[in-house]
């Protein structure tokens, strides 16, 4: 078939990309499955192969951000993430006026180093009782913390799929691999002057309502324990007091208790026995960790000999649905919510407007955010059932925090060996992967269930794309009738050309589908006019992550959306300024480290 319809194959290719970029603009199906579809077609025609799709398969960059995601991971996992996030905040509060500045100067190192997705749904919670203690809406302080994790995630190889992406289809197309920090130098400077307008612009941000604003600010919560004493405890025989895990972290010592009656502090048997309890006080995330880590058996009692750790009292909580979110798609009614987990849902918010009509029918979409009602036992059962992110307050959860320092030495042996190129960084992610699970600082399901697949999918279908549009010849004519007009104009005309292609794409559609288009077309003009291919190739990084016009280009600004309560322009009102400024530091800054 391919043979009857090559000649017009460059057109149908050409067609078939522009549906594709409508259809991925207008979110006429998810755009993995859309893409999926095209390959479909292009397969069906002939102008792809089953060879061509397993050669997508077979590239680099699908494994590396898979194997990156599950170390990213495990970070959070471990509690590194959230300890570092938090000690930043701590600091922050103790110098309000640098508390803003100081938080998205965190976000942007982190997010160089670990995928950003995980680290803004981390800050999301902490950016909102951030903002209630200066007195400020969360709407002045969410949207800079995506727009921080995205000039962050610039900087490195590794701080963002859409880089190891380019980096994957660059090797395909004859370039040598980019090293972790080669682009560093560059990201470096777009980060510090992007972080600058943030921190200095926060004021012109608009004051959003947002449902957690009307919940009372998080009091860091405090519970009584009780920990039953099993015969087989390496604590019987000791007391209470020497034991060094009952006054570990935030936990304190209160009592010892047999047979229901309290042990008097002077007696002399005041030693642990089988069958004792031991009543601690702590918070709720320590409880979780004592339960996760099984070193203490949890026991409760009241008048019918049990109570549950955390109050029965009802709470209202706002909720935040995850890009992996089990509930994605179904409506509140098909949830059923208040039998399966006896939460009540109030109020659903979707895209800077409350739903007050039949909310309940509207299928769930990845940034709503609802309003519910229940214990907090049900609110943790519900968040914890359905991957979702309770924005009322810094998620509480059991973390591995033994396992952290190797999670921590993992990701620094990969930046490590990365930057001395002792090994591909495709190689190093899948051996940091290894370790991760071998010494289980994730569990398997934890980490393959940490892999957004729908990007994996995406990716591979894209590859496969992108492979059509060379055999049909789109890339070669394309360049051949950009050439003319840019060659006579200085190369950094044809840079900029590239970077601004790059950034109206990956507004509208999404940054990977961009990147994978795109940087043939960059690497094949520069040769054309006589240019090095490799600032080109930058400038595909820098302008497929620079979405700061709209909450649909970028993951993390989707995330923040809902939970800031803004409206769709208040992107493009505050982005613009910050998109020009970025633009042009990059277009200014590549040429000094990678002359043209």
């Amino acid at each position: 078939m391919f043979d009857l319809i090559a000649p017009f194959a460059p057109m149908i290719v050409g067609g078939t990309l522009v549906l594709l970029l409508v259809a991925f603009a207008f979110e006429i199906r998810p755009p993995e499955v859309t893409a999926l579809a095209a390959v479909g077609i292009l397969l069906l025609l002939g102008i792809i192969s089953t060879d061509d799709l397993l050669g997508a398969m077979g590239n680099s960059a699908p494994l590396t951000i898979a194997a990156m995601f599950i170390i990213s991971a495990s970070v959070v996992r471990t509690g590194a993430l959230e300890a570092f996030a938090g000690q930043v905040t701590r600091v922050a509060k103790r110098a309000p006026i640098a508390a803003a500045a100081m938080l998205l100067a965190a976000v942007a190192v982190m997010s160089a180093f670990t995928n950003n997705t995980p680290l803004v749904m981390i800050m999301i919670p902490i950016g909102i009782t951030l903002a209630k203690q200066l007195g400020e809406t969360s709407s002045k302080i969410l949207m800079p913390i995506s727009f921080a994790a995205i000039l962050g995630g610039t900087c490195t190889l590794i701080g963002t799929s859409t880089n190891i992406l380019v980096d994957g289809v660059a090797q395909k197309q004859g370039l040598a691999a980019f090293t972790i920090f080669e682009m560093a130098p560059v990201g470096i400077i777009v980060a510090i002057v992007g972080v600058g307008y943030l921190a200095l612009t926060r004021r012109f941000l608009p004051d959003r309502d947002v449902m957690s604003a009307f919940l009372p600010v998080n009091q860091n919560k405090r519970y009584a324990m009780s920990v039953y004493v099993t015969a087989t405890s390496p604590y019987v025989g000791q007391k209470p007091e020497d034991v060094a895990i009952f006054k570990s972290g935030n936990r304190r010592f209160v009592d010892l208790v047999r047979n229901d009656v309290p042990i008097n502090r002077t007696a002399e048997d005041r030693v642990i026995k089988p069958g004792d309890v031991v009543i601690l006080n702590s918070d709720e995330a320590d409880v979780m960790t004592i339960r996760e880590r099984g070193r203490l058996a949890l026991a409760v009692a009241d008048d019918d000999g049990t109570i549950p750790v955390s109050s029965h009292k009802s709470v209202i909580a706002e909720v935040l649905l995850l890009p992996d979110a089990r509930c994605i798609g179904q409506s509140l009614n098909q949830l059923e919510m208040t039998k399966r987990y006896g939460v009540s849902p109030i109020a659903l918010h979707r895209r800077g407007e409350n739903l007050k009509e039949r909310y309940e029918r509207s299928p769930l979409r990845v940034g709503d955010t609802l309003l519910v009602e229940g214990s907090p036992a049900d609110l943790m059962r519900l968040v914890e059932g359905e991957n979702l992110l309770n924005v009322s307050e810094p998620k509480s959860r059991g973390f591995k925090t033994q396992k952290a320092p190797i999670a921590i030495a993992v990701i620094m042996s990969v930046i490590v060996a990365a930057a001395f190129d002792i090994m591909p960084i495709t190689g190093l992610a899948v051996l940091g992967m290894a370790v991760v699970l071998v010494t289980r600082c994730i569990e398997p399901d934890e980490a393959f269930a940490s892999v957004d697949w729908r990007i994996i999918g995406l990716i591979i279908a894209m590859l496969a794309i992108g492979t059509a549009l060379e055999n049909a010849g789109l890339v070669e004519m394309l360049v051949s009738a950009a050439t003319p007009m840019l060659s006579s104009f200085p190369p950094i005309v044809a840079l900029a050309a590239i970077y601004l292609l790059s950034l109206l794409l990956t507004e509208l559609v999404t940054n990977n589908a961009v990147a994978i288009v795109v940087t043939p077309i960059a690497i094949q003009l520069a040769i054309a006019l006589g240019a090095d291919p490799r600032p080109f190739v930058i400038a595909v990084m820098f302008a497929a992550s620079a979405s700061f016009l709209t909450p649909i280009g970028y993951q993390t600004n989707t995330l923040v959306y809902g939970a800031g309560g803004y409206q769709f322009l208040d992107f493009a009102r505050y982005g613009l300024p910050l998109t020009v400024v970025v633009a042009i530091t990059s277009i200014t800054a590549i040429p000094l480290i990678w002359p043209l």
